[in-house]
């Protein structure tokens, strides 16, 4: 049976690499027609998801993980790192939605990239992103996890720049690669502070857990910071999330894959993972749920002023994200690895309508050049509907139990600042996405550029399976105040909440307060959006809101023209006036010593017979002098 964890990550990255061959044979030999990459390309995901439930159900009629290790990967003196496997209730949890989303997207994409001269090329880097990501949840050390977590960040890179001949797209890429870069090189530093001190006996999470108490407290919370200047990268959290909105740049099921299940999620699952080390320094868990709700209430804010579709998703991807560390932070990881769950329908759901609404007015992503898109795609705006409600916190759907649960465990915990920001952080949430929603869907009088045209069947499919998920995946994780068991929570166990001591009467007052602040964001958004006039719309480009508080701009002075003018004064101050002149001038000084050297090296056989004679007189000379 652990065989089977090393094939759920095995079976994409087999496909990727099958279909990167046929891709390379199309574009030299013979064009192949789509079917010869969308079978390998739809059938990984599948067969991973198969052998995720099927491992799934295996661990959970046993309740022993899975462990398989099926050769030495890395030895170094006596530290001997395996490839490893680990099949746990918290690993075999992410791989059935990443796995699951993860189809429904490859099978959106199929419709999606159609048309795409680059369609092999795409599912190649498609798949290489899924196994990545798979490797990453199913590695049982951090160091296996790494080659995961750097793949996916790989991926990312290659397909946010995919469409590569326009050069925005090349540089939305770039920011990507090297934000996250900066994040992982905190990320190292753990590690390898972490192997100095726990590697001796091996360096899986069971190891490590063993060995970190026995570790200086001020070490632990060294450590604990630099792995979540990892999660603040690849999870695009303050101050590293600056690359997330431009990640738009890449095909929208992309960003829905990106978004939805895998990459951005690494990071609370990368804490939650690390849960054995957090519980240790509380304080550091403090500083992740308050970086968490400012992320959280920073990007809803300007998401509220957004007019591009993909954006305004990915600032909620990031707002999302941030109610997740807030539940890592404070101890809850079962309340955060519930929203990632509930997070992964909705939010998929979310882009690929985007996507689809996207592709029926012929690749227009401003919404306010959409409007009137309920009568040209009824299905997608009844599935959008669904996903809309779900991410504001109405219930029954399912974002509703997730952000209540976190809510409540902020409160619950004492931490009313940290309740206050996530409070005025779902207000915002449920404002600007049914301003998104009214301005596309209900929107009078729309100026559409080219004619609208409604999608295919492969494109609606997805959503509406997604739309279910929507409605019924928060019943997983149902409170008992609500008659339910906590699911999930009871399922990842150690990972489980934290125990919550508050009033029924408490709880009930928090859930009705948390409805009525999302109402009152719909409220809001209702009058001013539902019945909006497109024709009369003058879109403003003013405003610090509008410009991102001009963060990009401020990390563009203080970092890449800092760094820049550093570079150019290296370049020629230092690199020219100082290195290359010094060397120059001690090659010249060789060039003249050996201009002075080459007059006696002149090939002339009775001139050298002449300098041995005299040097022979010479050595005569002196030997007749010393020796008397």
């Amino acid at each position: 049976m652990s065989l089977l964890l090393a094939l759920i990550v095995l079976i994409p990255l087999l496909s990727s690499v099958l279909i990167g061959f046929l891709y390379l044979y199309s574009i030299t030999q013979k064009r192949l027609a789509t079917l010869w990459f969308t079978i390998p390309a739809l059938l990984a995901p599948c067969a991973s998801f198969v052998l995720g439930v099927v491992s799934f159900v295996y661990v959970a009629k046993g309740d022993i993980p899975l462990h398989f290790q099926p050769y030495l990967w890395l030895g170094v003196g006596g530290h001997n790192i395996y490839m490893g496997f680990l099949g746990d209730k918290l690993s075999l949890f992410m791989v059935l939605f990443i796995t699951f989303v993860g189809w429904l997207i490859h099978l959106y994409a199929t419709s999606y990239m159609r048309e795409d001269e680059g369609y092999g090329k795409f599912f190649f880097y498609f798949n290489l992103f899924l196994s990545s990501m798979l490797l990453l949840v199913l590695a049982d050390g951090p160091f296996i996890m790494f080659i995961g977590w750097e793949g996916v960040g790989l991926c990312s890179y290659l397909l946010i720049s995919f469409y590569f001949l326009d050069n925005s797209n090349v540089v939305a890429g770039n920011k990507a690669f090297i934000v996250n870069r900066i994040g992982d090189l905190g990320f190292l530093i753990g590690l390898a502070i972490l192997f100095f001190y726990c590697g001796e006996a091996g360096f899986d999470y069971a190891s490590i857990a063993d060995k970190v108490a026995t570790m200086p407290v001020w070490l632990l919370q060294v450590v604990g910071i630099a792995l979540f200047i990892g999660a603040m990268g690849k999870s695009a959290q303050i101050p590293l999330y600056v690359w997330l909105p431009d990640a738009m740049a890449g095909p929208t099921p992309v960003s829905a894959l990106i978004h939805a299940a895998t990459m951005v999620t690494a990071g609370v699952y990368m804490v939650a993972r690390f849960s054995f080390l957090y519980e240790l320094i509380p304080h550091v868990g403090l500083f992740i749920a308050y970086i968490g709700a400012f992320s959280a209430l920073f990007a809803a804010v300007i998401a509220t002023k957004q007019s591009d579709i993909k954006k305004i998703l990915a600032y909620s991807t990031m707002s999302q994200l941030g109610y997740m560390f807030i539940a890592v932070g404070l101890g809850a990881y079962s309340s955060a690895l519930f929203h990632v769950f509930t997070h992964a329908f909705f939010k998929a759901l979310l882009f690929m309508g985007a996507g689809a609404v996207i592709i029926a007015l012929h690749h227009e992503q401003n919404i306010f050049k959409m409007g009137g898109m309920k009568r040209v795609t009824p299905v997608v705006y009844i599935t959008m509907l669904m996903a809309t409600l779900a991410i504001s916190g109405i219930p029954p759907f399912a974002g509703f139990f997730s952000k209540d649960e976190i809510l409540l465990t902020a409160f619950a915990s004492g931490e009313y600042l940290i309740w206050g920001i996530a409070v005025c952080s779902a207000v915002l949430t449920a404002y600007y996405m049914f301003r998104l929603f009214f301005v596309v869907f209900e929107g009078k009088n729309a100026l559409h550029v080219n004619h609208p045209h409604d999608v295919s069947w492969v494109m609606k499919a997805p959503l509406v399976v997604l739309a279910f998920g929507s409605l019924f995946a928060g019943f997983m994780g149902l409170p008992s105040l609500l008659g339910g068991s906590h699911l999930i929570g009871t399922w990842l166990g150690e990972w489980g909440s934290r125990a919550l001591h508050v009033s029924h009467e408490t709880e009930w007052m928090l859930l009705g307060l948390n409805i009525a602040v999302s109402l009152l964001g719909i409220g809001i958004a209702y009058k001013k959006f539902r019945f909006y006039d497109l024709s009369k719309h003058k879109e403003s480009t003013q405003g610090i809101v509008y410009n991102k508080f001009y963060v990009d701009e401020l990390y563009h002075l203080l970092f890449v023209r800092s760094i820049q003018k550093l570079s150019e004064f290296i370049a020629v101050n230092l690199d020219v006036n100082l290195v290359d002149r010094f060397i120059m001038g001690l090659s010249h000084g060789f060039i003249k010593l050996g201009n002075v050297v080459g007059v006696v090296q002149n090939a002339n056989v009775r001139f050298y017979a002449l300098i041995m004679m005299l040097g022979i007189s010479a050595a005569s000379c002196y030997l007749i002098f010393t020796l008397g």
